[in-house]
């Protein structure tokens, strides 16, 4: 589900592949008026122009919290059966999955990737997880 762009023969400096988007899913759900849940979703990389544009929108303007709204509306570009993921979706989002996608969208913007680094509580052991969800007690 997950595209790739090879830019290592141009750049010559990256191992693989860049990952430009990522498959998730929300651990809650997204219910549409017609009571169809939507879990399952693509979340692509942000450009330069999905930070900055919102920036200007007057519900920004009016009010700094919708930024994240209008910049995840940007970037999820598929949930469940849904092709146009736009700012309504988002804002009726149950707040738990709405937290879910500003992780993932730090995780993959900041960081690369959709992996943590946990640690057990009992042993101590290191491992890590695909935070951006699956089958439960996959990993």
């Amino acid at each position: 589900m997950a595209s790739a762009v090879d830019f290592s023969t141009r750049t010559g400096s990256r191992a693989g592949p860049l990952t430009t988007e990522f498959a998730f899913e929300l651990p809650l759900g997204y219910i549409d008026g017609s009571g169809t849940e939507h879990r399952h979703g693509l979340m692509r990389l942000a450009t330069a122009r999905d930070e900055i544009l919102p920036l200007r929108d007057p519900r920004v303007v009016e009010n700094e919290a919708y930024l994240t709204i209008i910049l995840l509306a940007r970037v999820v570009t598929r949930l469940g059966t849904l092709d146009n993921v736009h700012t309504g979706i988002i804002e009726n989002l149950f707040a738990a999955d709405l937290a879910f996608l500003q992780d993932l969208y730090r995780r993959v913007n900041q960081e690369g990737h959709t992996r943590a680094l946990l640690n057990c509580p009992a042993c101590s052991h290191e491992f890590t997880v695909d935070v951006a969800g699956g089958r439960p007690g996959e990993l």
